[in-house]
């Protein structure tokens, strides 16, 4: 099992779509926005106060693999991360089904791959990857499995294979959808609703042994 530690002075970034993105202000260059990133800086924070932790947030509405390939340099690289947590693949499924523009899995198997090889590269940073989920509300969302979980398994392949953290979330919304309807956590299957950001938040801070 992969172990990684805080340490003092350590840099968080947390990259992604919409999920991550969540409302922050783009002129703000420490802004969280109000979803997981900022819950999961709060706790950290909380726990450590001591050590120093820094964090950004740098997700972006909209993105795909492709736009973080696009913005890598600029919205990673050069922010010298010690952390990079990426959340990424909804919108390579959405496209295909609202706009007729699709991401195959070798492609976007190609570009994760590309993002990960430059982090290790020029970082060394420890990586940690939150795998995509959908959940069956509304009820056109259920189609997307057949695109979306071949995704999911790229995500689980370049984890092992980048020994990064996987936080494992599309079975843990399964699981909590037991327990209350689907859009209770997700009131579009697809962007969280804050008990919906708790969990994310939760199962980030096991990956990481805090929970």
């Amino acid at each position: 099992m992969i172990k990684y530690k805080l340490e003092t002075n350590d840099v968080i970034l947390f990259q992604g779509d919409s999920i991550t993105d969540v409302g922050r202000n783009r002129e703000q260059s420490d802004d969280l926005g109000r979803g997981y990133p900022l819950m999961i800086a709060s706790r950290l924070a909380y726990l450590y106060p001591e050590m120093n932790l820094t964090f950004y947030n740098r997700g972006i509405s909209g993105n795909r693999v492709i736009n973080l390939q696009e913005r890598w340099q600029r919205d990673c690289i050069e922010l010298n991360p010690t952390w990079v947590s990426i959340y990424i693949g909804i919108n390579d499924t959405w496209r295909k089904y609202d706009r007729n523009d699709p991401t195959s899995v070798e492609q976007f198997e190609t570009g994760y791959r590309d993002i990960l090889t430059r982090t290790k590269e020029q970082l060394q940073a420890k990586l940690i990857m939150i795998e995509p989920f959908v959940l069956p509300h509304p009820a056109d969302r259920e189609a997307w499995r057949e695109d979306l979980d071949p995704k999911i398994g790229v995500v689980r392949k370049l984890a092992r294979e980048f020994d990064a953290l996987l936080v494992p979330i599309d079975g843990l919304f399964a699981q909590a959808s037991m327990k209350a309807h689907s859009s209770y956590w997700a009131r579009d299957g697809v962007h969280p609703s804050p008990a919906g950001h708790a969990l994310i938040t939760e199962a980030w801070m096991n990956a990481i042994g805090e929970g």
